[in-house]
């Protein structure tokens, strides 16, 4: 048995509560709106998941997520502006959808998780890019 002595929340407790705070949106919604250039899709994932991805997504592991985002660190993202639209993904959803708390509690004002990660965009049949590390 395991014990969870000293443990308030679990971690799908976290990821429920998490979702609640943002918008939970389908693949089909998320093209929708980054075809359109008013939201910024946000890939989490870590650098070794990222040969496929969003097409122009900005690629911020989610270690670096709050350096990214604060406009007063060196690690600023220009693309990350509080007041736009920033669609988060990862490869489920989950991991988006705690960033996407977290860019809510740094004030970031209309966010959303992209629900199913990437899979659910792959399994959509909706469009992604290579890249590939140089060697």
């Amino acid at each position: 048995m395991t014990s969870t002595a000293g443990i308030t929340k679990s971690a799908v407790e976290l990821v429920q509560e998490a979702r609640a705070q943002i918008d939970n949106i389908t693949p089909k919604q998320a093209y929708r709106e980054l075809s359109t250039g008013n939201a910024v899709a946000l890939d989490i994932r870590e650098p070794v998941e990222w040969e496929q991805h969003i097409e122009g997504a900005l690629q911020v592991p989610r270690g670096l997520l709050e350096f990214a985002a604060d406009p007063a660190s060196p690690r600023h993202a220009p693309e990350l502006d509080p007041h736009s639209r920033v669609i988060v993904y990862c490869r489920s959803g989950v991991r988006g959808a705690l960033a996407g708390a977290t860019l809510k509690t740094l004030g970031f004002e209309n966010v959303a998780n992209l629900d199913g990660g990437l899979n659910a965009w792959k399994d959509e049949g909706l469009p992604t890019d290579e890249h590939h590390a140089d060697l």
